[in-house]
């Protein structure tokens, strides 16, 4: 690894946390598509739009995690069979309701957040500011999403408990 000045044995342990990312956010964005087909009722519109965004966003952090592992100089997982393997997060049914499709993404986004922090404790202890630089940013823009589709579910009646 001698152009970018980091440990072999280090960034070996920091691509198998990236890796498990990576498959974390392929199921992350096939549900995102199972949830954007398959919304219906009052919320429709918005869902359907609002899913979509996701997994425009998820396609591109998708490409992003690849390219980090490359820039490391290991090889991506790209198997879909090696995907349910190492992912965290699980496949999902198709018939739910808005609300419980919110419930089990807000539950994705806990998994892939503690997915990313593992990434950066395993970046840090590497000395590799690249990785722990990209996986920030993924973690700020989470949690802000998280926050959002936590108020979207909430009832008003919740909004001056939670605070």
């Amino acid at each position: 690894m001698s152009y970018l000045g980091l440990d072999n044995a280090k960034t070996e342990k920091t691509v198998e946390q990236l890796n498990v990312l990576l498959a974390d956010y392929h199921l992350y964005y096939q549900k995102l598509r199972n949830f954007h087909w398959n919304v219906i009722g009052k919320n429709f519109f918005d869902l359907h739009e609002k899913f979509e965004e996701l997994y425009d966003d998820a396609k591109l952090k998708v490409d992003e995690l690849a390219e980090r592992i490359l820039t490391l100089r290991h090889q991506p997982t790209s198997n879909l069979s090696e995907y349910l393997k190492l992912s965290n997060i699980k496949e999902s049914e198709s018939q739910l309701t808005d609300y419980d499709m919110i419930k089990i993404l807000l539950e994705d986004h806990r998994i892939l957040l503690n997915q990313m922090r593992q990434v950066i404790e395993v970046a840090e202890a590497g000395g590799d500011e690249g990785t722990i630089d990209l996986i920030g940013a993924y973690i700020r823009e989470l949690e802000k999403t998280s926050w959002m589709l936590d108020a979207w579910k909430m009832k008003t009646s919740d909004n001056h408990k939670q605070i």
